[in-house]
């Protein structure tokens, strides 16, 4: 890759504040998508109580200062342990900035770790990756060790360890496969089968519920939360997507099954909006 040439310090920051304002903008815009089944939408709150659509997006806009920081202190530099250790400093203390912009409520922990690592990572590239450069380059900064990141377990790591399976952090370490290998090519098929923007990032969210072990679900509803979520976002791509009649029902369907369920893809719905940020990010001018 061929390197851009030594900028100023103010195109530097000119850069970081673009690359800040595209990470907040694919949260609002993950969060305002409808509709989604369980997920807070521009219908309501779906099977949360303590979260409305006005809330996602103050704590979106409340972690653009965090966004930027990240991308100015990340900028044309290597993934070392010193930048690991800075990126989790700054990404903790945006978490305190968004429970003070939510009044202590957790709306986008998660988001802060997975849309925090791609905007460094693409800013280690100097914007000049694709998705795929940006999403290793997370990777090895997420395998990178934390000395100073918190000990105790979040409801995330506890349902890992309970059932066994993978969580957000070890997308990260293996470079998102999720979005890579499942949200990105169905995001380009749908588009190709002449799906409009709303109905192809539905069925990139359905293609990441597919087979993520979403630990949102497992924490409220379990394996049969998930199995539930799982079967039901294939059953919407089978039946061609939410641009068909086939799809649509089958996604009011899962709908009404995870509110039932009182079940909430929160880590699908996370990984949606890294997914917007990674499509978006490679056609952002500097």
């Amino acid at each position: 890759m061929t390197r851009q040439p030594q900028l100023s310090l103010s195109s530097i920051e000119l850069r970081a504040h673009k690359l800040a304002d595209l990470a907040t903008r694919c949260l609002i815009d993950e969060a305002r998508l409808s509709p989604k089944p369980g997920l807070v939408d521009a219908r309501g709150s779906g099977a949360h109580q303590d979260l409305t659509l006005a809330l996602m997006e103050r704590s979106a806009r409340s972690l653009t200062p965090t966004f930027h920081a990240l991308a100015l202190n990340s900028w044309n530099r290597p993934a070392d342990v010193a930048l690991r250790q800075q990126v989790g400093r700054l990404g903790r203390e945006g978490e305190q900035q968004m429970m003070q912009a939510t009044g202590g409520v957790n709306t986008h922990r998660g988001a802060i770790w997975a849309m925090g690592l791609l905007v460094s990572a693409s800013a280690m590239l100097v914007g000049e990756g694709d998705a795929q450069q940006v999403a290793q380059t997370a990777a090895r900064l997420a395998n990178l060790p934390d000395d100073a990141a918190p000990k105790s377990f979040s409801k995330g790591l506890r349902a890992t360890q309970r059932y066994r399976v993978p969580g957000a952090r070890e997308e990260a370490q293996q470079g998102f496969p999720h979005i890579i290998q499942l949200a990105l090519p169905q995001l380009c098929r749908s588009r190709e089968a002449g799906a409009g923007d709303t109905e192809a990032q539905l069925d990139a969210l359905m293609a990441i519920m597919t087979s993520l072990s979403d630990t949102c679900v497992l924490s409220r509803a379990g394996l049969e939360g998930l199995t539930v979520m799982q079967n039901g976002a294939r059953a919407v791509l089978v039946g061609g997507g939410v641009q068909h009649a086939e799809g649509r029902q089958a996604l009011a369907a899962l709908d009404a099954r995870m509110l039932s369920l009182n079940a909430s893809p929160g880590g699908a719905a996370d990984l949606l909006a890294a997914t917007l940020f990674l499509d978006r990010s490679s056609r952002l001018t500097f």
